[in-house]
């Protein structure tokens, strides 16, 4: 059994933050390996006028990942899912030998119960929480909280997390990271154009490129 986080994004661009924030839950969750899922299409982002195309986007967290035990994949585009509800279930059918946590930003918890099914979603896999700088009060007073609270873990127990029944949320205290895609697009709005695809993208469809390579479980 392999312990599994699962980052989605859009990854516009990917950036330091996303690699600091998958490093550091692995220390804290005691994690195999992080899955970089790149969304081809965020459903709550629909109309952004500065959305890059999936290939730059993927091609962008293939670099920041790097020789690092993250693994990026196209799951959703070969899969065909829009909703991370979904796209969860698919994953637990594929791979029943793995278990997954969903790694889940402080940003992005008070628009949760935006998401499709979000309670679905909570009842499928566990949920981590990272901490982002300026949303600690607004994560802890989301909406979907309401409903969490009763499911709340210690931070203690993070290494634990596999012997917990889903749902179960966790806020890992970490070394906050400021780095933002948002203010990446700002500063430099054609970052797309220097971004190209490594050549993985000719790859046979219907095989998670994530897969290619044997797990490292060092890290238990």
């Amino acid at each position: 059994m392999a312990r599994i986080g699962l980052l989605g994004g859009s990854f516009n661009p990917a950036h330091d933050g996303h690699r600091h924030i998958s490093l550091q839950a692995m220390r804290a969750l005691g994690l195999d390996q992080v899955w970089w899922l790149v969304s081809p299409g965020n459903p709550l982002k629909e109309g952004a006028k500065d959305m890059a195309l999936f290939e730059a986007r993927f091609a962008s967290a293939e670099r920041m990942a790097g020789a690092a035990r993250i693994r990026v994949s196209d799951f959703e585009a070969q899969e065909g899912t829009r909703y991370t509800v979904d796209t969860v279930r698919r994953l637990k059918l594929r791979h029943p030998e793995h278990r997954f946590i969903w790694l889940l930003g402080s940003d992005t918890l008070p628009n949760f119960h935006k998401w499709r099914d979000w309670r679905g979603l909570a009842r499928e896999v566990p949920i981590a929480v990272i901490r982002r700088p300026g949303y600690d009060s607004a994560a802890h007073a989301a909406r979907a909280m309401g409903w969490f609270r009763r499911f709340v873990h210690p931070s203690g127990q993070a290494k634990q997390w596999t012997e917990w029944s889903a749902p179960a949320i966790i806020f890992l205290r970490l070394p906050p990271d400021p780095t933002s895609a948002t203010a990446i697009r700002a500063q430099d709005p054609h970052w797309y154009r220097r971004s190209k695809p490594r050549g993985r993208r000719a790859a046979r469809r219907g095989a998670p490129l994530f897969a290619r390579r044997p797990l490292d479980r060092t890290s238990r």
